[in-house]
């Protein structure tokens, strides 16, 4: 018996997110892109997943690169989450006006993130619509250690659930 297309929506949506930005980056290209899908996978080495759909520029250049930062978000800052569903401006050292730096791996950390994790790929799966990403911390920060990071229920956005076609 297959699931309704609009119940797997309203199901899969419920299902608690982070909501943060993923910096990339191969040779000059940098870009910026709105992500809630990630997890931690192992402590020893601590070991971060992202799921990035295999169209996304972001794909392109964290298979390039090899490398992806994790950049967690003040919740009461969630507009800057819009500006970054589509590819990124990079100008002088922002992105999309949002100031980025560089740690270990070259990929950009945002200056305004809360937190940030910096990751080296180790592991990549195909999973259909994307791809796992699987990159080992080898540099972070926190900025803030009180505020709450970002999360879906935070925002109006919606992702996951059933590809839409159209």
């Amino acid at each position: 018996m297959a699931v309704d297309d609009e119940l797997l929506n309203r199901v899969t949506w419920k299902i608690p997110n982070a909501l943060a930005l993923v910096g990339s980056r191969s040779g000059d290209e940098r870009n910026g892109m709105t992500t809630s899908w990630i997890t931690q996978l192992s402590m020893e080495p601590v070991l971060i997943g992202i799921g990035v759909d295999n169209s996304a520029v972001t794909h392109r250049l964290i298979s390039e690169g090899g490398s992806f930062t994790v950049n967690l978000w003040d919740a009461d800052d969630t507009r800057v989450f819009v500006k970054f569903s589509k590819p990124a401006e990079y100008a002088d050292g922002s992105l999309n006006g949002r100031a980025v730096h560089e740690e270990s791996t070259g990929a950009p950390v945002f200056d305004e993130a809360i937190a940030w994790m910096d990751c080296e790929v180790r592991h990549t799966l195909d999973l259909g619509t994307h791809t796992l990403f699987v990159g080992e911390v080898v540099a972070a920060g926190i900025r803030d250690d009180e505020a709450r990071s970002a999360s879906m229920s935070d925002t109006r956005m919606k992702y996951g659930g059933v590809k839409r076609h159209g």
